[in-house]
Parts: structure tokens; sequence; C-alpha cells
């Protein structure tokens, strides 16, 4: 392999390379990361598990997606008194490649926690974070979307808050050029998401690194407590097929190897490779949040214009909760409605009057990642990682006053009757009884949950009984080995985190440059 290469799936002979640094993982930290070390002139080697897709790659359908850009076939889930899915990308790029491409800044009441409370007030300074997310905006082409891209969906939303006197705006995105196109979740189909794998990725390249995809990490590979390299199998994107097993690579790293597995593998990828921490794969967190679906006299046509345009953090102290509208693709409406033959064509040929925002739990519950030491049919030495997580009933009671704000939203905006996704509530409700939503069970099994916005279970600290990497940037108790992704974050934002996650990573991959060059 030759520098500047992008090398997948293959067979045969084992292979080996050496760079600067290794990064495990493509999506919004570890692609910071490596066009930050990059531009500095290091040589940099990005393995990512899933497969590289550009923009004319990307599936039409939702179960496209599942099949070529999610983990695991959007079969990741997150175990309690019920099982929660998690959205997670699993392709060069990461979960920016289907998330909805939202850049918000980091709170500074967050970053002065982190400071008082985790010792990273040296680090993560307002000063710092706030010039490392001006430079990614500019290079990211981050915008506020206007009239030309917001859909009628995210119109109706900001009216209804500002008829209410709330706090509105108009969504942030990393896609200046959006054409509102509301399939964000299948991969932008016009390029305007200007996600990592179409800006950092092809950086590296560009300055002489490597690129391996379908390459998933088995483990990093240590010489003593210093980390040298990582090890693992090419692995065939296509689940069907039944060929011979993919190579073998290991990837040595002379100056050091940067972990960016995401929230739900870094840790279990530093517990196989023997991290042994008190901390390491706790303190799991994120926002989980749920939906009300509004139905309107006229025609909203929600998969017309910008996935999500509208915005609101008015509740973000009283209720701990962030709204926003979402567009659900045709594909996956029918499992968000009730019934089923007629009934249930009856509700889609509704679909285009609905309007559909959702709710966002800045939740304080905490659960625990693991890697399951179980065989896989095909190719990986390990199965599936083991996500635990329990909303507790105030994350609950938080959501159902988020859900009952919106119901009364959607009436105020003109909707004729509201679908609450909420079971022993009717399946549907008129404004007379939006009381039966603030009288729903405080338990989360009643509730259509989904989990995103993760956090955690690697977490930044000066205290090695509590997190995982220390102030200096490196894993407790090791030298060489770093963690640039959203599970460093030491606790939750109350705002989308993939600006945050980048900042960081950016800031991390600046100082241990600097580090080098002193």
């Amino acid at each position: 392999m030759t520098r500047g290469e992008h090398l997948s799936f293959r067979t045969g002979a084992d292979f080996e390379l050496e760079l600067d640094y290794v990064v495990v993982g493509s999506g919004p930290g570890g692609s910071a990361a490596a066009s930050l070390l990059s531009r500095a002139g290091r040589t940099v080697a990005l393995c990512e598990a899933g497969a590289w897709r550009d923009t004319p790659h990307m599936p039409a359908s939702v179960f496209g997606a599942l099949r070529d850009l999610f983990s695991d076939f959007g079969q990741l889930m997150a175990r309690g008194r019920s099982m929660i899915p998690i959205v997670q990308a699993s392709c060069v790029g990461g979960t920016g490649v289907i998330n909805s491409a939202i850049c918000v800044r980091t709170p500074e009441s967050v970053l002065e926690g982190w400071g008082t409370d985790h010792g990273l007030g040296d680090f993560l300074t307002p000063a710092a974070v706030e010039r490392a997310q001006t430079e990614i905006e500019a290079e990211l082409d981050v915008a506020a979307m206007g009239d030309g891209q917001l859909g009628r969906h995210d119109r109706l939303l900001l009216e209804a808050l500002a008829m209410t006197d709330r706090e509105a705006h108009p969504t942030s995105r990393n896609a200046r050029d959006c054409r509102g196109s509301g399939a964000c979740l299948q991969g932008c189909p016009t390029g305007a998401k200007r996600s990592a794998n179409l800006t950092w990725v092809p950086e590296v390249l560009t300055a002489g690194g490597c690129v391996l995809s379908c390459a998933p990490v088995a483990r990093v590979v240590f010489e003593g407590e210093r980390a040298v390299g990582v090890r693992g199998r090419f692995q065939n994107p296509d689940r069907t097929y039944r060929g011979p097993r993919g190579a073998a690579f290991r990837v040595r790293a002379r100056r050091g190897v940067l972990v960016a597995g995401s929230a739900t593998g870094s840790a279990p990828l530093l517990a196989r490779s023997g991290v042994r921490l008190p901390a390491l794969g706790k303190g799991f967190r994120a926002h989980p949040g749920s939906g009300v679906i509004g139905i309107y006299p006229e025609r909203v046509d929600p998969l017309i214009g910008t996935t999500q345009g509208a915005s609101s953090i008015h509740h973000s102290d009283d209720l701990g909760i962030k709204l926003e509208s979402l567009t659900l693709p045709l594909d996956l409406l029918p499992g968000r409605l009730s019934g089923a033959g007629a009934t249930l064509a009856r509700s889609l040929a509704e679909s285009s009057h609905m309007a559909m925002w959702v709710a966002a739990v800045n939740a304080e519950a905490q659960g625990s990642v693991r890697c399951a030491r179980l065989p896989t049919f095909r190719g990986g030495p390990y199965g599936k990682n083991i996500v635990s997580y329990q909303p507790t009933k105030k994350d609950v009671a938080r959501l159902r006053a988020g859900c009952a704000t919106l119901a009364r939203l959607h009436f105020e905006a003109g909707a004729t009757r509201v679908l609450p996704g909420i079971h022993g509530v009717p399946v549907e409700l008129d404004r007379d009884r939006v009381h039966l939503i603030e009288e729903a069970p405080l338990d989360n099994r009643a509730w259509t949950w989904i989990l995103s916005h993760l956090f955690g279970t690697c977490a930044l600290g000066d205290d090695p009984a509590r997190s995982v990497v220390g102030p200096d940037l490196h894993v407790h108790g090791r030298r060489a080995l770093h963690v640039v992704d959203a599970s460093c974050l030491p606790t939750t934002l109350g705002v989308n985190p993939q600006h945050t996650i980048q900042a960081v990573a950016r800031l991390t991959a600046e100082r241990l440059a600097n580090c080098e060059a002193a």
C-alpha cells in the first residue's frame, strides 16, 4: 500500500504499513483529528469499519440506508425495560453521513462544568472551543437554513413557537447549499451536506495519508504501556458474501493511536485491547427522544424541505428538552402509525398532511457499553457490543411534558388532530384531550423512543476513578493513546453534539501536533 491510497476489502496475504498516526473511526471526531494532523505534516492512516460511499452511491430508500450505512443494519439497540433503537452509522464519514448535519455551538455552561467538575478548564476553554468551532463552520459551509430550504413542516413549528412567545430559530447545518431533499437519513443525494466522506477524509489522502475502509479494528497494539498501532481484518460489506476471509492488516503508528469508534464502540475496543480502568464503558449517556405527529387540513408535504430546519431551546432549563422538526421518510412512517390493513392505508393516505416534531431529553440516566465475547458467524472475532440504558422516571416525565407541549403547538399551528404514539393513550387526540398525554404512564415501555446524541464511556477527566482520558489527553496509565469521539465527552450537552465532538477532536489533535513541534 502506498501513501495517498484508499484500500477497501481484500483477501489474500496479510499486510502491514507504518505511518505517524493511526485513527480508528472516520466520523466527526476521527476525521476532524485526522485532517488537522495531516495539515501539521503528519502521515495518518484512517481505519473505518464501514464502506466508503460517495454521493452517486447513496441509497434512495431507508432499507438501503440500513443495509449500506447504518451500524448492524439498524439493529443496534439499548437494552433496559424496553429495547430502544440507537441511530448510528457504520461508513466512511460516520454518523455525520446520516444525521441532519445540525451544528450547535457548545453551551458555555457545559464547558464551565467540565472545567470545575472534571479538571478540563485549561484544555477546553470557551475561547479555544469557540475558535475551533468558528474554523469548522467556515470549512464545512455551516449556515442557518433559509426560506428556500425550510419546508412547511419546519415553518409551522417556527410559527407556533413564535405565537406562544417561545424561542425559535432556523437550524444551522453544515449544508449551506441544501436543496431541501428531505433525505438526510439516507445520505445526502446532492452532496450539499458537507460530511467527512466529502471533506476531511479526502484531505487525509491528499496529504499523503491512507484510508482503510471495510476494516474493523480488533485491537490496539501496545509495547509496554505505549500504543504502537492497531490490527484487524477486512470484512466484506455485502452481508451475503460467502467467499474467502478478508486479509488481516496491521498498522504501526510511530507517534500515536487515536480512537474514535463512537460512544458504543470505543470502550469495547479499549477493553479488548487490555485497558482496565474503573470508568471504562461506564457513564453512557444520550438525548433520548420521541415525536408527535400533527394532521393538518392543508397539505404539509413533509418530504419537501430540509429534514430538520426548525429548533427551540426555550425549554432547556425548565423541562430539560430541545424541540425540533423532523421529516419521517415514508418507508418509516408505517412503523409510527397504529393499525393495519385498511386502517393503516387510510392513515398513510393522509401522510402529505402530516408534520412530525420531536422532543429530545437532556436525560439524567447513565448506562454502560461492553463487548460480547462471542464468536460471530462471519469474519469478526467478537459479537455485538451490548448497550445497557434505562431512562429514569424523571427522564420519562420530561419527555411526557415535551410531547404534551408539542401537541399543543400543533393545535396552535392549525392541526385538527395529533397522533401521540403512546401506549395507553388514544391513537388520535383533539385539542380538548391533550391532557391525556400529561396523564400517560411514566413507564418507558409505553413510549416510542429513539436514542441519538450519544456520550460517554471513555470520559475525559482528571480523576482516573471516574474517567478514562486524562487532561494530558492520554488514556490513564497509557502513552500515545487518545480518544477523540463522543465517548470522551463527560456529560450530555442539551444540544446536538456533532459540533462539540469536532471541536474537541480538533483541539486534541492540535495539542498533539504542537507538543511534538515544541
